[in-house]
């Protein structure tokens, strides 16, 4: 899972340094003086990409689970403060959880979350962004799958709402594409066991998760 999280941070950045071999002063987004003339318009935007997550133990250094694959959508801000630095908070929707195999068979959950991160942007050069800060997050459900290998399986259904938010840290990177899209990385790992949130239906792990998208500024 390493490989594959180091795997698309290179192709960002690889995507980056070909993306910024085109700038020329010419044109207007690609003009040295863009990122001042432009970073104190405040903007709104989406974000929409693929959640890779499993979870390692509160306790247990050596406890790690295999990944599950979900996706991410939600509403992102931009607030300007004084260049390079700006304020982006983001309210998102966002799908994770993990697979294991026990001697009872295969076991599959799946979490869904409201994701409320509130991070420091820096530009670095004029494309590429470095985020990092707190992200809130509420549980809203939790889905267990048990599947013995014989085709029996059994699902288990709780629905968390109104539950703790768990507190997160996040670092991650973007790279615009033009004015109005870019591309973007993040790692999101939960600072207070998940148990903290609903003792009788989760065990104390934390969720780690590899956020990788599109965003889209308007």
């Amino acid at each position: 899972m390493k490989r594959l999280f180091f795997l698309g941070i290179t192709m960002l950045i690889a995507a980056g340094s070909l993306k910024a071999q085109y700038y020329t002063p010419r044109s207007g987004y690609n003009s040295p003086n863009y990122s001042n003339n432009s970073f104190y318009e405040p903007r709104i935007g989406m974000d929409l990409g693929v959640d890779v997550s499993n979870t390692v133990s509160q306790y247990n250094s050596n406890f790690t689970t295999n990944t599950l694959t979900g996706f991410h959508a939600g509403l992102t801000f931009d607030i300007p403060l004084i260049y390079p630095l700006s304020l982006a908070p983001e309210a998102l929707y966002s799908q994770k959880g993990y697979t294991a195999v026990t001697p009872s068979g295969n076991f599959t959950q799946r979490t869904q979350w409201i994701d409320l991160p509130l991070l420091a942007k820096f530009n670095v050069g004029p494309i590429m962004r470095l985020y990092v800060g707190p992200q809130y997050s509420f549980l809203l459900n939790t889905t267990n799958t048990y599947d013995n290998g014989f085709n029996v399986t059994n699902q288990q259904y709780y629905n968390n709402t109104g539950s703790k938010a768990i507190l997160d840290g996040v670092l991650g990177v973007s790279f615009d594409l033009n004015r109005y899209v870019d591309l973007r990385a993040r790692y999101t790992l939960d600072l207070k066991s998940t148990g903290s949130v609903n003792s009788v239906y989760q065990p104390d792990y934390r969720n780690q998760v590899w956020m990788f998208g599109l965003g889209f500024k308007f």
